[in-house]
């Protein structure tokens, strides 16, 4: 357990060898993560609990953190602590102590304490605190055999420095938690599993978590009786909130261990940090927000300018296999599933692997430096004007990524109000998902300005998610949103490997997609494409294994099932300049994003209405035209309509997977069917907004 951006996630990374995501900034971890390894004889079960600043009930993931050390009773707690911020992460350490539980300190980030000039007498603090401290420098591996080799001496108690204290709260305070401990005893089932004394101190906060684990039991209404009496005189012999005293009291305990073993540099000697030299700029009241549009710019630009290059091999690469497939088969329906069904479709998405490993790689960099932190807090009063908080905007953040751990990760936000608008608004935020979308049709139809054109997209999220943040907060949710405080960790220098381990991971789940859903969902357009067909048709082709000649591939794509899919669909898409191939694109895509691309790919390659237009997807888009109707011989990808396509994948309802996400998170299926029409919709209506007046304009 610990602070969010402790290292926890580093150090259990290290030790488990697993490859959790770790960012550098609060909510990262929303669930616990479990891993088994062995150690001098012994088998850890290892679990990452969720960053947390202490065990109260204020949000979901302190919930989640007590609960699972109360009822998992596990045998040692590895409380990991930034030893750059170490007055504040001892809060939760003290609360651990009050627990009664078994528990080694990691006091790690060691190197910044010892850069900064500090010194800690850290034998002397386990001492006092009765918890052993080993230095660790998780980031490096530095410490963690140590750290474990101390955990196994807890374990067989022959760690001498390792006891039970008490922190004494003060004389009025003790003898207030002395009396609510008699009245828990009373219930002797309830000492049997927690800490009396924990109950009492929390009792005394006036922790909600505390009254309803304990409103199950016989003897609640003593225990409640008790614990009002206590309060009341509590506040009025100390004139403070109880809650305040007993903050106030760990706290001193705090500082006088810290007095009697860690010596700062005097503030002659301190000179400013890289951290304080670097946000005199990044954290500047005008040249913050800046700063954040550039580097996203810089982001959206590498992404689609660096990875052209390996695109084009893997193009190239997906452009020979289609031929030597259609060399290999012999003609007919398998070379036709193959060809136009399989290699189109997953080629079609395949090509775009180097671009998200490379917008991956931006995302990690924010997040391992730790100017991920400073983007909340940059955005917090743009958060506050939409009546949010700097909070809510980690998981949008996060939602460039992808939004289903975007949408988990609002159990951070104390308030269900906001947290219910955080989680409305996520899909605004353009995931990785979409980007092959915006990079296919960019790169077609804007070639010179493609990385620009991207950046517009993920701006116009951006302005679409305060849009309707706003007007939630007016119309459904009139709360006060809780006060929140940003913290701002040390920079610290990104580490190659973790970087490539980051962009590895992305690339493995982004290729076993290929493989999964997006292969299935290929070969289902495809067949949808290719059916129906006549008996005797069907019967000559797979015979005699002859493919349909290319003159009657667009008669029967418009009659099959998919076609006919596609013109029931087109007259609501077709004010928004869409042909019908777009609209059937875009309900694959509610399966997942990518599949829009794939169906493109099967719908596309597979129109061979143009005679002499081969190779790529791209080529395909950049010269297709309606051979029908009053736009015949116009260009289907005019600028106007590629442009309002791309605004429409933007904002329309999100994959299965959010969709699931939202549901889980809210606890109802309601606010996931909400968030899918009210997206939709909203992708109707500015779509037909763009195009009509930019019709009027282009005329």
């Amino acid at each position: 357990v610990g602070n969010p951006n402790s290292g926890k996630t580093t150090l259990y990374n290290y030790a488990s060898g697993s490859k959790e995501h770790v960012g550098n900034y609060a909510g990262v971890t929303v669930d616990s993560k479990r891993s088994v390894f062995k150690h001098r004889g012994y088998t850890f079960n290892i679990v990452d609990l969720p960053g947390t600043y202490s065990v109260s009930a204020y949000n979901p993931e302190e919930l989640y953190v007590r609960r699972y050390i109360l009822n998992s009773m596990p045998d040692i707690i590895i409380n990991v602590i930034d030893a750059s911020n170490i007055e504040r992460n001892l809060y939760l350490t003290t609360e651990l102590i009050d627990m009664d539980v078994k528990v080694i300190i990691a006091l790690n980030m060691y190197d910044e304490l010892e850069k900064r000039g500090d010194k800690l007498n850290y034998d002397f603090l386990g001492k006092l605190m009765g918890i052993p401290i080993v230095p660790t420098v998780s980031s490096k591996g530095k410490g963690i055999k140590t750290l474990f080799n101390k955990v196994i001496e807890v374990f067989e108690n022959t760690e001498e420095s390792s006891r039970h204290i008490h922190i004494n709260y003060g004389h009025e305070a003790e003898k207030s938690i002395s009396r609510i401990q008699e009245a828990i005893r009373l219930e002797k089932t309830i000492t049997d599993k927690f800490s009396s004394r924990f109950y009492a101190i929390k009792l005394l906060e006036k922790d909600k978590g505390a009254f309803e684990t304990l409103s199950q039991y016989d003897n609640y209404n003593i225990i409640k009786a008790v614990t009002e009496q206590e309060i009341a005189r509590l506040e009025k012999n100390t004139g403070d909130d109880s809650e305040t005293y007993i903050a106030d009291a760990k706290y001193g305990f705090i500082n006088g261990a810290l007095k009697e073993t860690l010596v700062k540099k005097t503030a002659r000697q301190k000179s400013y940090t890289i951290t304080e030299k670097i946000d005199k700029y990044l954290t500047n009241k005008y040249l913050s927000f800046p700063f954040f549009l550039l580097f996203l710019w810089i982001m959206f630009q590498s992404t689609f300018s660096l990875g052209a290059y390996p695109m084009e091999w893997i193009e190239k690469l997906v452009e020979f296999t289609a031929s030597l497939m259609t060399h290999i088969i012999p003609e007919g329906f398998f070379r036709d599933m193959i060809v136009d069904g399989i290699i189109d479709g997953v080629g079609g998405v395949i090509v775009f692997l180097p671009n998200i490993m490379i917008l991956f790689f931006f995302i990690s960099l924010m997040e391992d430096t730790g100017y991920m932190a400073r983007v909340a807090f940059i955005m917090d009063k743009l958060m506050h004007f939409i009546g949010l908080h700097g909070k809510s905007f980690i998981p949008l953040i996060m939602g460039f990524g992808c939004n289903v751990p975007a949408i988990m990760a609002t159990r951070t936000i104390k308030s269900r109000s906001d947290r219910l608008i955080t989680m409305m608004i996520v899909p605004f935020m353009s995931c990785s998902a979409r980007l092959p979308v915006y990079i296919l049709i960019a790169g077609a139809v804007f070639p010179k300005n493609a990385g620009n054109v991207i950046f517009t997209l993920y701006l116009a999220g951006i302005v679409l998610s305060i849009v309707f943040a706003i007007l939630f907060k007016t119309a459904l949710f009139k709360k006060k949103e809780f006060p929140f405080v940003m913290e701002l960790p040390p920079y610290r220098k990104p580490t190659i490997r973790v970087s490539i381990s980051h962009m590895w991971d992305k690339a493995m789940q982004y290729l076993k997609k290929m493989g999964g859903i997006i292969l299935i969902a290929s070969i289902i357009i495809w067949l949808l494409g290719y059916f129906p067909r006549n008996g005797k048709q069907i019967t000559n082709e797979i015979k005699s294994n002859i493919s349909l000649t290319t003159g009657t591939k667009t008669s029967q794509l418009e009659n099959s099932y998919i076609g006919k899919i596609g013109k029931i669909i087109e007259p609501v898409i077709r004010p928004l300049g869409f042909d019908w191939k777009m609209g059937v694109s875009l309900i694959s895509g509610f399966a997942a994003k990518e599949i829009v691309v794939s169906t493109m790919g099967v719908l596309y390659q597979a129109d061979d209405n143009q005679d002499g237009i081969e190779g790529s997807l791209t080529n395909k888009l950049q010269n297709q035209v309606y051979i029908e109707g009053k736009y015949i011989g116009q260009k289907v990808f005019t600028p106007l309509v590629a442009y309002t396509f791309l605004l429409f994948v933007l904002i329309y309802v999100p994959c299965i997977a959010v969709i699931t996400a939202v549901k889980r998170e809210s606890g109802s299926w309601k606010w996931a069917v909400f968030q899918a029409v009210y997206t939709t919709a909203a992708a109707w209506v500015v779509s037909f907004l763009v195009f009509q007046i930019g019709t009027l304009f282009i005329r």
